[in-house]
């Protein structure tokens, strides 16, 4: 799994707008890879030149720029040499930074449990300013109760012990924080029909599941919309999508597109426009967000 930055990020020197303790080591890589490039490409230097500079390859230069690895200080000081920045405080900056995304992620503690193809989801989740999803099997995950989280957790991991299941809903309840942080991200999900009918962990759990989606709907950063069989046929057939929004101008949209065992992580424009704009379809055509808590509370009735 690789996310492929094809567009340089517009970051400033003094990092802009992410929160860097909460965004964690990914998005700050990328945020650091971004700025190197841009820097590089301001003082018309090559990769191989850069390369030579760190006594490096030029695909090593590539990884770096792409936040596909970890920064050693010494080389991001001889490419910020190389590349003519001397103003002590941008040097300072820029090292602090390459230095924050070698640190471990927020998620270590539960690092036996996590897949590579899902750290970067990790990190970028906590980095977003804005994050849209449609969900068609199930309660989207920034969105499950504890119960049902278990239950849905054991459908992909049926022979782990209680313990890691329980290590595995710890996480998922710790990711669900940053809703109510002050710097909260704007969620907004359309969740299809047959995810709120399909029972899961019995009655008692979806009957809190759903009141708890009707209480976080409630929360001025949160939109929930229910798309109804009614609708008919869509353009979002092919599975769930999350599209993450970052603060202008630091890093590109990304589409994540999570599969059975792997995921995949796009950010070229011409293809986070499509989804973009099959998602503003989705939100057309879904029930609106005052319609959607009656009808949650209707299903509920009906357990």
């Amino acid at each position: 799994m690789s996310i492929d930055i094809d567009t340089a990020a517009d970051v400033s020197a003094d990092g802009g707008g992410l929160d860097y303790q909460q965004a964690g080591p990914i998005a700050v890589r990328l945020l650091v890879g971004a700025q190197l490039r841009q820097l590089r490409e301001a003082a018309g230097i090559t990769r191989e030149q850069a390369g030579d500079a760190i006594r490096a390859s030029h695909s090593k230069i590539s990884r770096l720029e792409l936040g596909r690895t970890g920064f050693k200080p010494r080389d991001v000081a001889d490419l910020l040499t190389l590349y003519g920045v001397t103003d002590t405080a941008e040097r300072t900056s820029l090292l602090s930074l390459a230095e924050q995304a070698n640190s471990p992620g927020w998620w270590r503690p539960y690092a036996d449990l996590v897949p590579p193809w899902f750290e970067a989801y990790l990190g970028l989740e906590q980095a977003a300013a804005v994050i849209r999803g449609y969900e068609v099997q199930f309660v989207p995950g920034l969105l499950q109760t504890p119960d049902y989280a278990r239950a849905v957790i054991r459908l992909g991991h049926t022979t782990e012990s209680k313990a890691d299941i329980d290590r595995r809903v710890a996480l998922r309840m710790e990711r669900q924080e940053i809703l109510r942080r002050p710097d909260a991200p704007s969620l907004w999900v359309v969740i299809d029909e047959g995810a709120l009918r399909r029972p899961l962990g019995g009655a008692a759990t979806m009957r809190r599941q759903l009141d708890h989606l009707r209480e976080v709907a409630e929360l001025p950063n949160v939109t929930v919309q229910l798309l109804p069989f009614s609708v008919g046929g869509h353009p979002a057939a092919g599975g769930p999508i999350t599209i993450l929004r970052f603060p202008e101008g630091e890093l590109p949209d990304v589409v994540y597109l999570e599969q059975l065992i792997s995921a995949i992580y796009l950010d070229k424009p011409s293809e986070t426009f499509e989804y973009g704009h099959v998602m503003n379809r989705l939100a057309v055509e879904a029930e609106t967000p005052a319609r959607t808590k009656r009808l949650i509370q209707r299903l509920r009735e009906e357990l």
